[in-house]
């Protein structure tokens, strides 16, 4: 289960040059959160802040009871020891191995035989639906192949927090839904707590429970997805939009002439560029994938959601109702469906029902499928033909990268 994450007045500067400060917030344990922002507003530095690789000028950063700004190096060593960090692009050594990458920090931190690290690589491998690209170079395969061979590495620790920094950046649309989707099974499965650093409005709308936003040196706010998405603040409702008329300019801050400028196009109606999505209308949450357990933070996020709900305005009050029945209905449906699976599926041996498995998630960037397998097959690799689950199936490869 994951651990809550505190963080109160916290100040970080480069010199003279001040990147955020008197920042505060709490990442709900078990919970998955995201962190908005113009580029250049110092996100991934408060990642880096938070595992204590960069020290505050001021504040705290609270981990497990433990302030990691104040702590001694022995006991930031173990606090550590609860992260995984997923970075921009996996960070993967190009000499080594998949297997051996994802092996590295059992190597470097655990005191495990080479028999116990090759069977918690390889159900690791397994999670991210990797299985038969263990022995592949970085080099030899997909981005999205070396973004999930990042995230194994970043699990293989069994972290209680898991840091995302921007796990979409050079995916296309299609590879960054199985990320997403990955993320919130992973969340499902271990009760994590997740904090992703991004600038895709789509993962910000439909993955987090909670989000806060960066901009000018300040946290904007922070507090549960649908809080920020049903806000009347112009720089928010500019960046979900994607428009240049706005608060946020090329530069981090617009001077007034500009603004004025702005104005006066719009009252012409002459549009910025951005989406015209309605925002008024909270997407429904991404759901864990069928068979898998129920997330444990969802209750806790409505409960919260419910405290705070009098305060907001009557069309947010309205929005998030209506969410919440869409959310709901979904869910019905989908365990609906992984019961009708699991009562005409057979599961195979050594496979509990509901587990997530490689044949779920290729280990291409394969659409999701799911397979039988015959009795005794399985050791040469030989698939029977796919179970309709409503969704487009692709016939397996011999696992060479595409």
């Amino acid at each position: 289960m994951g651990v809550e994450v505190s963080v109160e007045g916290l100040t970080k500067s480069f010199g003279s040059q001040n990147i955020w400060r008197d920042v505060s917030l709490t990442l709900p344990t078990g919970e998955v959160s995201a962190l908005l922002g113009p580029s250049g507003t110092g996100k991934s530095v408060f990642l880096k802040t938070l595992i204590g690789l960069l020290h505050p000028e001021q504040g705290s950063v609270v981990i497990d009871g433990t302030d990691i700004t104040q702590c001694s190096a022995k006991e930031l060593y173990e606090i550590r020891k609860l992260f995984g960090v997923l970075f921009q692009d996996g960070a993967l050594f190009g000499s080594m191995s998949l297997y051996d990458n994802i092996a590295f920090p059992l190597r470097e931190h655990t005191k495990k035989k080479e028999d116990d690290i090759r069977d918690i690589v390889m159900e690791k491998i397994d999670l991210v639906g990797l299985t038969g690209a263990e022995d592949k170079l970085p080099g030899e395969i997909s981005g999205g192949m070396r973004k999930r061979a990042g995230l194994a590495r970043a699990l293989v620790l069994d972290p209680q927090i898991i840091l995302c920094d921007e796990p979409d950046s050079g995916l296309d649309p299609v590879r960054t839904a199985y990320i997403s989707q990955l993320l919130i099974d992973i969340n499902a499965q271990i009760d994590a707590t997740i904090l992703i650093v991004t600038h895709n409005i789509n993962i910000a709308r439909t993955i987090p429970d909670n989000i806060g936003m960066l901009f000018r040196k300040e946290l904007v706010m922070f507090g549960p997805r649908e809080q920020l998405l049903t806000s009347e603040q112009p720089v928010v409702k500019q960046f979900l939009s994607g428009d240049r008329f706005g608060p946020i300019g090329m530069s981090e801050e617009k001077d007034e002439a500009v603004q004025k400028q702005e104005e006066a196009m719009q009252a012409a109606g002459i549009g910025g560029g951005g989406t015209k999505d309605d925002f008024s209308e909270i997407i429904p949450q991404v759901q864990p994938n069928p068979g898998m357990p129920e997330r444990k933070a969802i209750k806790r996020h409505r409960e919260r959601v419910h405290e705070m709900l009098h305060t907001l305005p009557p069309n947010a009050q309205e929005a998030i109702r209506r969410s919440q029945e869409e959310e709901d209905r979904i869910r019905e449906e989908m365990d609906a469906h992984a019961e009708e699976q699991n009562g005409n599926v057979p599961v195979a041996a050594g496979q509990q029902s509901g587990e997530w498995t490689s044949a779920d998630y290729a280990g291409s960037d394969a659409p999701t499928q799911s397979w039988s397998t015959p009795p005794g097959g399985g050791a040469d690799n030989t698939i029977t033909q796919p179970i309709d689950t409503g969704r487009h199936v692709q016939q397996p490869t011999d696992g060479r990268s595409q």
